[in-house]
């Protein structure tokens, strides 16, 4: 399998604040392509694009292409799971959005120590291993956000895991809350191939502050800001292959281009991201939100989170724009402000970044609510 995925959680859409007007057509471009270069990975999960991805994998890969010309992975959302019986409702559900007789690889959504007591609970690898019986899932495996003490419990506990997705990438390399070195490692010590899931975080690293795209540049400056973060993470000898969710045509291009013949970065080229770019990225002070939207749902007040923490980052990289204001207060029609935050914390116990995200918020305000 080569070494590129393709994320299904931001495909391309026909309006921006509608995550559920999936550009189709420009989807089927994007995996006409992907699959012309030899890509394969296709992972989808039962909440993204606000329940619409799975659905919409159907219309542009399912019923275009041969069955056996791709591996469609999805997941299981533990999070939303009451009681036994909804497991076997939500897999049927998505067998028939997705259209498929069977997952290549299906996962346990989202795992840290509080999803997997309800996992422990509610039987849930068993589950996932019994369908794997009855030929409705070909390989078991799990996407993970917490500490790797945690990872390694999971891992000890449930050796039928084949696959572990993380989230890896440069910046969050030695993040002392998001461990992804040392969580790659507990995989790598248990013998797990690992999916890797955020290589650019959410954007953050295919936008980077003009300090660290001029010490890339001087290295290759053919490459882009996002090239240089899948090509850190495919660079590890385990992981099996390195998921992107690609918006737009032009993104696909770009990454199912280098990918295509990938060569592994050198270590001189690693050390650069690890020190200099890291240093200057924190310097620039920006919100690392991936915009998951896991924190959204459920929001009483009904603020768009990730929408005003990207607002925020673009005012620290260009101060004093107007179409940001504008963009603040178009938002602040449709949803709740920064401000209206009531601190019930239902944002920071969802969000897989454990971001402090009632003061983040305070932030915004204080610059957009003067």
């Amino acid at each position: 399998m080569k070494k590129l995925g393709f994320g299904l959680m931001r495909l391309p859409l026909l309006n921006e604040e509608d995550k559920k007007s999936i550009d189709k057509e420009q989807a089927c471009q994007m995996t006409d392509l992907f699959l012309e270069r030899g890509f394969t990975y296709f992972d989808t999960a039962y909440m993204y694009h606000e329940y619409e991805s799975e659905r919409a994998v159907k219309d542009f890969l399912v019923t275009r292409k041969d069955r056996g010309s791709y591996t469609l992975a999805s997941k299981l959302p533990v999070m939303q799971l009451k009681e036994k019986e909804d497991m076997e409702r939500i897999f049927n559900e998505q067998r028939e959005k997705c259209g498929v007789e069977y997952f290549d690889y299906y996962l346990l959504h989202a795992l840290d120590a509080e999803h997997y007591k309800t996992v422990k609970r509610l039987g849930c690898f068993e589950f996932a291993m019994q369908k794997k019986a009855e030929g409705k899932v070909k390989h078991v495996g799990f996407s993970f956000h917490d500490s790797a003490d945690v990872l390694d419990e999971i891992l000890t506990d449930h050796p039928e895991a084949e696959f572990v997705q993380l989230q890896l990438n440069y910046l969050d390399w030695e993040d002392a809350k998001v461990q992804s070195r040392k969580c790659y490692e507990t995989a790598v010590k248990h013998g797990k191939k690992v999916v890797v899931m955020e290589p650019v975080k959410g954007g953050t690293l295919a936008n980077l502050p003009a300090k660290a795209k001029k010490v890339l540049h001087g290295l290759h400056p053919d490459w882009s800001d996002a090239s240089w973060a899948i090509r850190f993470v495919a660079s590890l000898e385990n992981v099996m292959v390195v998921l992107s969710g690609m918006s737009n045509l032009q993104q696909m291009e770009d990454n199912s281009g280098y990918m295509e013949q990938f060569e592994p970065l050198t270590e001189q080229e690693k050390k650069v991201l690890l020190g200099q770019v890291v240093d200057i990225i924190h310097e620039a002070a920006k919100i690392p939100c991936t915009a998951c939207r896991y924190c959204v749902e459920g929001c009483p007040m009904s603020i768009a989170i990730p929408e005003y923490f990207a607002l925020y980052n673009a005012e620290i990289t260009e101060k004093g724009t107007p179409e940001h204001k504008e963009q603040f207060e178009a938002l602040a029609k449709e949803h709740g402000k920064p401000g209206d935050c009531v601190a019930c914390g239902q944002c920071e116990g969802a969000c897989p970044q454990h971001l402090p995200a009632i003061e983040w918020l305070k932030k915004v305000a204080e610059v957009f609510e003067k």
